[in-house]
């Protein structure tokens, strides 16, 4: 499996934005995939995953502010990022796994994208 996100940008604080992250070599609607994210000197950290049944899981300080969601006749997952602040500035990864649910664990997913920057100014 080959992942793409894209999406990122510059985005002034309390704007939106949404990534995609498109799949291809083979289909990913039996996979569950995250988002992750990894600022300048931090460590990568889970935003968001959702299941092969669309369940969906996020880290609960972005609860309510970003939605996950997949579209599997495109191959592609969303994330769809409102109310951005400085602190949301980032690369964000796409990750698919070999297992129907996601992970909050980086180690639970087989691929990953290339990221995508995202930059909130205030």
């Amino acid at each position: 499996v080959q992942l793409q996100a894209s999406g990122g940008g510059l985005v002034t604080a309390g704007g939106s934005l949404t990534l995609s992250c498109a799949a291809s070599g083979r289909t990913i609607s039996n996979n569950g995939m995250g988002w992750f994210r990894q600022a300048p000197g931090k460590e990568r950290e889970f935003v968001a995953g959702i299941s092969w049944s669309s369940t969906t899981y996020f880290t609960d300080s972005l609860k309510g502010r970003f939605t996950i969601s997949r579209d599997n006749a495109k191959n592609t997952v969303y994330l769809q990022m409102n109310s951005l602040k400085p602190e949301d500035t980032a690369v964000y990864y796409c990750a698919a796994s070999r297992n129907p649910y996601s992970s909050r664990d980086p180690t639970g997913y087989n691929y990953w994208g290339q990221g995508t920057l995202v930059t909130v100014s205030s």
